[in-house]
C-alpha cells in the first residue's frame, strides 16, 4: 500500500469511495446541485469571481464537465469506486470535485464525522 503522501487525487477518491460507499450518492447529488446552481446564477457568480488562479470561464468549464459526467454515468458513479474516482477526480476536474467535497463536509456540516475526517485527511 502507498503512503498517503504518495497517493494522487484519483487514488484518494477511490479510497474514500471504498471506505464510505454509503456517503457517495449524497455527495454526487450535492455536486450535481452545485453545478445547477452555479449555472443558474452564472451572471452573479461571474460578477463576484475573485479567484486569480483560474478564470471564471475555466471554472464554468469544470462545472459543465462535472455535470456532464454525473448525467452520463449516473448511478454507476455510486456503485464503482474506480469510475467515480476516474471521472470526477482526474486532472483539473479534481479541483472542482475537491471544492464540492470540502463544502459538502464543512459548510453543510456532514453528520458522519468519520467521513468528514477522512476527507480532511485525504484532501486538505
Amino acid at each position: 500500500m502507498k503512503t498517503i503522501g504518495s497517493l494522487n487525487n484519483v487514488e484518494k477518491a477511490k479510497l474514500l469511495h471504498d471506505l464510505f460507499p454509503a456517503e457517495i450518492p449524497g455527495f454526487i447529488e450535492f455536486t450535481a446541485a452545485m453545478c445547477r446552481t452555479i449555472k443558474e446564477e452564472e451572471a452573479t457568480q461571474r460578477e463576484r469571481w475573485e479567484d486569480g488562479l483560474f478564470s471564471f470561464d475555466f471554472w464554468l468549464g469544470l462545472v459543465t464537465e462535472a455535470e456532464t459526467k454525473i448525467i452520463r454515468y449516473g448511478i454507476k458513479l455510486d456503485k464503482s469506486s474506480g469510475l467515480f474516482a476516474d471521472q470526477l477526480f482526474n486532472g483539473y476536474l479534481a479541483v472542482y470535485a475537491i471544492h464540492c467535497l470540502t463544502i459538502y463536509t464543512t459548510v453543510k456540516q456532514h453528520p458522519n464525522r468519520k467521513f468528514t475526517l477522512a476527507v480532511d485527511l485525504l484532501f486538505r
